[in-house]
């Protein structure tokens, strides 16, 4: 039995709540259960019960046990003064206030529904399963889990909106610095993103600005603050790259002895960050003001348009420098685009419009559901329960479900471990 379980009973009324009596036998006619308050202090805040015939207005304190009052210590605790109702599972000591009158008690234990204690037990056995829900899960609503799950999505935009917001901070409310950070931090993907992050972090954005006319010029700055400059290489480009990079150092004073190392093992060629940071020099070569164009930008094939950029020629039979390869274009592919779509571009264009008042929910909302779902181990867990994850919405919705409310058994504040409780 968990407090949370109780606290659900009592908000949602899951008792029998009619002819109620205290411990000492005074009746109890609940008006209002009270706001459920999430922080410190007692449990509902405002609450409205008649107690033998007079109305209280105060707090409601719930606990497993009544001498779990004793255990926390509400007895020395002034936030607990005003509680007039103090609800448990078991009865097991009288509870006083400091001038020794006696808390009135409700016990809940016979009065929860058969059906629900069943559910909410079932819910929560332990039996080595990925979800408390997957035996119920294929059941649940089609209409309750598609709500439920689009909540989920703009719940996970407000999460990453955090991390916008912190940037924001950093960058004195630079919106095109931010956006160079998130987009470079993506471009680095898993295994590079802090790496690609700190490249970013490591030049002032004005030095981008100045220098992103010149495709070559970007991509010494880029290729020199990463590092992979410092060889002295017999090779044309390299030298016409490192010659740039020498000038541009002795220009604007650069330093990079902030930044991460980068990681060529175990990575598709594609992903190589030599490909990616010639493809992210492409890209802010071509757009000389990305952020605005983003902010202009509400389909989805315009964004696939807006990102169809390649890394410069010498790429094309390269992906180190010195070896060649076979020629192959390095244009971004469309599941690259989906990914900067899915982590950067949506949280920026949610968090751009909800600090000027505008809100586009509905315009993310169209974005986010004609993009292709992501395909990793959670998704596919959910998707053997039911075939649930058809977009991207869906699927950073599952993320979110799996990571702050499955993984930490908070069923009791999930649409779906809700209707489970009622079946």
């Amino acid at each position: 039995m968990q407090e949370d379980f109780l606290h659900y009973i009592w908000k949602y009324k899951k008792f029998q709540f009619h002819n109620l009596k205290t411990t000492n036998g005074e009746s109890v006619v609940i008006s209002s259960v009270g706001q459920h308050n999430l922080n410190s202090g007692p449990d509902f805040f405002n609450a409205q019960i008649k107690i033998d015939g007079q109305l209280w207005a105060g707090n409601v304190e719930i606990h497993i046990k009544s001498s779990d009052w004793f255990l926390h210590n509400h007895e020395n605790d002034k936030a607990y003064d005003n509680v007039i109702l103090h609800v448990v599972w078991e009865d097991d000591t009288q509870i006083f206030r400091k001038n020794n009158s006696v808390i009135p008690t409700l016990v809940l234990k016979n009065l929860v529904e058969a059906n629900i204690l069943n559910n909410y037990q079932s819910l929560f056995s332990k039996q080595n399963k990925w979800i408390n829900c997957e035996q119920d899960f294929a059941q649940t609503d089609d209409f309750v889990l598609n709500n439920w799950l689009e909540r989920l999505y703009f719940e996970r935009l407000e999460t990453k909106a955090k991390t916008i917001e912190q940037l924001l901070k950093d960058s004195k409310n630079n919106w095109e610095s931010v956006l160079f950070k998130m987009i470079t931090k993506n471009f680095g993907l898993k295994v590079n993103g802090e790496s690609f992050l700190s490249i970013a972090q490591s030049v002032d954005f004005s030095v981008i600005r100045k220098v992103q006319s010149n495709q070559l010029a970007l991509e010494a700055l880029l290729f020199g603050q990463a590092s992979l400059l410092n060889d002295d290489i017999e090779d044309a480009y390299f030298i016409n790259l490192k010659r740039e990079y020498q000038f541009l150092n002795q220009k604007f004073g650069l330093s990079n002895q902030s930044v991460l190392p980068l990681q060529f093992f175990r990575l598709r060629p594609l992903n190589f960050p030599t490909i990616r940071l010639s493809q992210l020099a492409s890209l802010y070569h071509e757009h000389q003001n990305l952020f605005s164009k983003i902010n202009e930008t509400n389909k989805v094939e315009d964004f696939y348009k807006l990102f169809k950029v390649s890394a410069s020629d010498y790429w094309k039979n390269h992906y180190t420098f010195q070896k060649e390869s076979k020629q192959a274009s390095k244009t971004l592919s469309k599941s690259f685009t989906d990914l900067l779509l899915i982590n950067t571009i949506l949280p920026i264009k949610f968090c751009y419009s909800k600090q000027k008042g505008t809100p586009i929910d509905g315009v993310i909302l169209e974005i986010a559901n004609n993009i292709a779902s992501e395909n990793n181990s959670i998704i596919s867990a959910f998707n053997k329960l039911k075939k649930v994850s058809k977009s991207a919405l869906q699927s950073q919705a599952l993320i979110q479900l799996k990571k702050t409310y499955c993984d930490k058994n908070k069923c009791l504040q999930c649409a779906v471990g809700n209707s489970i409780l009622n079946k």
